[in-house]
């Protein structure tokens, strides 16, 4: 098997996914996985096994998407690759907050909020630190829920509409206090 072939499949998985055929481009990514792991290539593996838990997190197929995602955990942190390492444990804490299981949430996003500080990735830190501040306000700890909120939204550089219009709330809360 060629390495152009597996990276082919995995490009195919890609296509695929991007326009909607799910049940698809998990059968390319399958192909794709396979051919990288007789290869060696441990890291394109779990990039694939990845893609597979984000395409089942969409169709809603919970103990599925954590199957792959836990594996594809597992290939980045024996690989050491704490950029991968931190994305999944981010997509991870997605499928167990779907699930309800907020404290298992919280706790990935908080080890990927760390990793992504390590490595000085701003924007994905604060998008973490976001996710992680809406889920512990919804789970009832409102002020600490609101002040990691605020920490991640300091930290985004390409904030959303609605991130913008809450810093300007920031702003007028901090003037009016004054």
């Amino acid at each position: 098997m060629e390495i152009a072939q597996a990276d082919g499949l995995q490009q195919e998985g890609l296509r695929l996914f991007r326009e909607g055929l799910y049940d698809e481009a998990v059968r390319r990514f399958s192909e794709a996985m396979e051919h990288f792991a007789e290869e060696g290539r441990e890291v394109e593996a779990g990039e694939v096994l990845n893609n597979i838990g984000i395409i089942r997190r969409k169709q809603g197929r919970w103990e599925d998407a954590l199957a792959s995602l836990e594996e594809a955990h597992r290939v980045f942190v024996r690989q050491g690759d704490k950029s991968r390492e931190a994305q999944s444990l981010g997509n991870l804490a997605s499928v167990y907050a779907a699930m309800k299981r907020r404290e298992d949430a919280e706790r990935a996003w908080g080890e990927a909020a760390v990793l992504f500080q390590d490595l000085e990735d701003r924007q994905k830190q604060g998008d973490t630190l976001i996710a992680l501040g809406l889920s512990m306000f919804k789970s009832g700890r409102r002020q600490e829920g609101l002040s990691t909120y605020q920490a991640g939204l300091a930290l985004v550089e390409r904030p959303t509409l609605l991130q913008r219009i809450y810093r300007i709330l920031l702003v007028i809360q901090t003037r009016i206090l004054r």
